[in-house]
């Protein structure tokens, strides 16, 4: 590693001893992920029906296009490939 003007390494991380977790009981835990999972915000049905269309029909536009790409690169390296022999 370079040594900068202070004679300290770079790229060198001064690390802090890791604090312990605190040890939790099983059900404790799953309180805690069941109240957490309250506080989410469930999309609606008329949300996730429209997100699901959009993207539908982002990767049909998507495929339209590397399909395109595709072929465009193929018939290139054809027209190259028919040149060189």
């Amino acid at each position: 590693m370079a040594k900068n003007t202070t004679g300290t390494t770079k790229g060198t991380v001064d690390t802090a001893p890791a604090v312990p977790a605190k040890k939790r009981s099983i059900g404790e835990f799953f309180r805690d992920v069941r109240t957490e999972a309250q506080k989410v915000v469930w999309p609606t049905g008329q949300e996730t029906m429209q997100t699901t269309i959009l993207v539908l029909i982002m990767t049909t536009l998507l495929s339209i296009f590397f399909l395109g790409i595709d072929k465009l690169f193929g018939f290139i390296v054809q027209w190259l490939l028919s040149l060189a022999g």
